[in-house]
């Protein structure tokens, strides 16, 4: 199996992040690339640099006028007398739609939903390189490959049409469903994050050529707070086709289990011609989020649950912070996955 990623998704190096009212520095460093990487290469996988693929995959999820927003914003902040360093919104919409906002404060307010994901000067290039890692893994699956794994960093499944959020900006997990769709009548995306994928879920909500599942800490107390709740099915085409497995705070290796059964039974009943692994090792009993107690053996029970379906497979990294055990979770997984053999 081939691990795609390029040097140029380390540039983006976030420096601020508001939790529970208070400014911590941003967790999604850097580092966590250079932890992944030699995760990969422990299970026996190769390093290929994706092709560079233009904005054509990019938009076929995310909307132009958010994708100008992002390429511009941060050259449009630095225009703004006192402004911080980083592109980070003080004004959120509590209704989208009709009058769109001139300024960059305001746009900035509408396209991100937090304050986790600031724009800097190499966001662009480091989630545009994200993303192309996801669409050159899924166009390896299409070329015939079993399986591929797209080191994604920035991360992706926060990310709707036209809002950035934890940590993401382009939803990568839904790029690389979509780029399958072009051999794959039916994909289905398996989302094993810490944390709901509301942004995924949010891009297929009203499809039913791609089913999305999602198993994580419930969401009655856990970010993203507002999306992942077990009611959620889908809506017109797509009813039926969006099922939330959300566990309780801690749940260990059995309870992901047991929830994980639940979902494979799922995706076995819509019988996908492919799939979507959303990789978060996030769920790790020490993650410095703490919401779920995966140990780092459990994550290769995953790995080799999920490969029992036999479907060509995109595992595209979502989550996952640094913490001493973040690539050996990563080998765990790809070593029950059966990585060496794919």
């Amino acid at each position: 199996m081939k691990v795609f990623y390029a040097e140029e998704q380390k540039r983006h190096d976030p420096k601020f992040f508001l939790s529970s009212g208070g400014r911590q520095p941003n967790p999604e460093q850097p580092e966590r690339v250079e932890r992944l990487l030699n995760g990969a290469r422990a299970a026996g996988l190769t390093v290929a640099r994706p092709i560079e693929h233009g904005l054509g995959p990019i938009s076929a999820i995310h909307t132009p006028e958010y994708l100008d927003f992002l390429k511009r914003i941060y050259q449009r902040w630095q225009h703004i007398e006192g402004a911080s360093e980083e592109v980070i919104p003080n004004i959120h919409p509590i209704a989208r739609g009709g009058t769109y906002p001139a300024s960059a404060v305001g746009q900035a307010g509408y396209h991100m939903a937090d304050t986790s994901c600031p724009i800097s000067a190499e966001t662009w290039d480091s989630a545009c390189w994200s993303a192309w890692s996801a669409v050159s893994a899924a166009d390896a699956v299409v070329a015939g490959e079993s399986a591929s794994y797209a080191l994604c960093r920035p991360p992706g499944h926060h990310a709707f049409r036209d809002v950035a959020g934890g940590f993401c900006f382009f939803n990568n997990s839904a790029i690389a469903a979509q780029r399958l769709r072009r051999s794959a009548e039916r994909v289905a995306i398996i989302d094993v994050d810490l944390h709901h994928g509301n942004g995924t879920q949010g891009v297929f909500y009203e499809r039913a050529d791609v089913l999305t599942v999602s198993i994580h800490a419930d969401p009655v107390r856990f970010y993203p707070f507002f999306w992942g709740h077990a009611d959620e099915r889908g809506e017109g085409l797509g009813l039926g086709y969006n099922f939330n497995l959300p566990l309780a705070r801690k749940s260990n290796d059995a309870a992901y289990l047991e929830a994980l059964s639940a979902a494979l039974r799922r995706v076995e009943a819509f019988s996908p011609d492919a799939i979507v692994i959303a990789l978060g090792l996030d769920a790790f009993e020490k993650d410095p989020f703490g919401g779920l107690s995966v140990s780092t053996p459990g994550f290769a029970l995953i790995g080799e649950a999920i490969a029992k379906l036999g479907r060509p497979a995109v595992i595209v990294q979502e989550g996952g912070y640094l913490c001493d055990e973040l690539g050996d979770n990563l080998t765990s997984f790809l070593d029950g996955y059966g990585a060496k053999a794919r």
